[in-house]
């Protein structure tokens, strides 16, 4: 290595030589630390992430997400699936039972894990790029408007005067829905094949009867199903009741066998998506610090009181994708979020074990991926 030597600048001032020291480099502003360090212990394929934009679909996202994972693990070619053909179906799904209830039922665009794969069952499903739901061709995913005008729409003719329904109501409905997503093709053409919707549900090596919904609550029994009282759960579906222990068991278990997790839980603070992380924070927290070690221990009792006073509530879908580790070994699931590339994980966050085992309303795996002994419990 070549040593090079530097002479400093002489200047004369007023007959006194002075000798000029070089400019001192600014010294750089010292960055603060990210208070997370992550390494992913395991992941799986999934596709591209999505923004839901201006719409309360993100439950159809995320299930869409877990089926498309379920899909390369089954060796099928990767396909991304339409989310607004399951959205459109649902939609005039609620408006029937709306109206059968009179009005005295849920009715707006939110919607539950079930809501998917019962879609999928009844009208099959198609690729994104055959349906992408958005007829007025709106930048982005935008449905207040939509939203807003179904409802209104719902709302008439429970309220009509005249005492009994028209047979035009739904053909009225359908055509709403229509008119803002666009209308469902009886065929379309694939990689070369010619499908219907149910022939190409048929095609990705699936089997829909294999995902169930898992949750945990003690005021109903343990290993048994039970409804969960949720406002989106219209159609009243169950799920199995575990220990809120063997629920972290059963996402870290189906995780570690190649299984993806739907994920539906509650926002709460501690949930931070620009810094990419869900975590339980401390009593007296200051909402600004957040550190690896910083969680308290989460019981089955507190869980509980959270739900009964809502501070948990059936807030977000989203996608659990994978295992991961912080700096200190504490554990946490990589998951996938439907509202866009746009923190600094790419879209991605990781939540802690903590996290999901206060916040979760509900999940849905596939059944192989539920350790044996839990799985006999439950009778699966």
């Amino acid at each position: 290595m070549k040593k090079t030597s530097y002479i400093k600048p002489l200047i004369l001032l007023a007959g006194i030589l002075v000798t000029m020291p070089y400019p001192v480099e600014a010294k750089k502003k010292k960055e603060p630390e990210a208070p997370y360090k992550f390494t992913i212990d395991v992941e799986y394929p999934r596709m591209p992430v999505k923004s839901q934009g201006s719409s309360s679909t993100c439950w159809c996202y995320s299930t869409s997400s877990f089926l498309e994972s379920e899909i390369q693990r089954a060796g099928k070619p990767p396909v991304e699936l339409s989310v607004m053909h399951t959205v459109r179906n649902i939609y005039i799904d609620k408006a029937e039972q709306f109206i059968r209830w009179n009005g005295k039922c849920e009715f707006g665009p939110g919607g539950a894990d079930h809501d998917v794969i019962n879609s999928v069952k009844k009208y099959g499903i198609v690729p994104w790029s055959v349906y992408p739901g958005n007829e007025i061709k709106e930048k982005g995913v935008v449905h207040n408007e939509m939203d807003g005008v179904l409802r209104a729409y719902v709302d008439a003719i429970v309220k009509n005067p005249n005492g009994k329904l028209s047979t035009a109501w739904k053909k009225g409905f359908t055509n709403l829905v229509d008119a803002y997503l666009g209308e469902v093709p009886e065929n379309f053409e694939y990689a070369g094949t010619s499908y219907t919707p149910t022939t190409f549900a048929a095609s990705l090596g699936l089997n829909f009867d294999d995902y169930v919904q898992i949750s945990s609550f003690t005021h109903h029994p343990f290993y048994e199903k039970f409804v969960l009282e949720v406002p989106d759960n219209f159609v009243r579906g169950t799920a199995y009741n575990v220990p809120v222990n063997e629920l972290d068991q059963i996402v870290e278990n189906s995780l570690k066998n190649g299984y993806t997790v739907a994920w539906a839980t509650d926002l709460e603070k501690g949930f931070n998506f620009g810094l990419g992380v869900g975590i339980v924070p401390p009593d007296g927290w200051d909402g600004k610090t957040y550190k690896p070690g910083m969680e308290p221990d989460i019981t089955q009792e507190r869980r509980q009181m959270e739900f009964e006073n809502y501070q948990t509530t059936d807030d977000h879908g989203m996608h659990l994708v994978g295992i991961a580790h912080d700096q200190n070994g504490g554990k946490y699931y990589f998951e996938k979020n439907s509202w866009g590339p746009s923190n600094q994980y790419k879209g991605y966050s990781y939540i802690s074990s903590a996290y999901l085992k206060l916040k979760s309303t509900c999940i849905m795996v596939n059944k192989n991926g539920i350790p044996a002994e839990i799985r006999k419990k439950l009778g699966i």
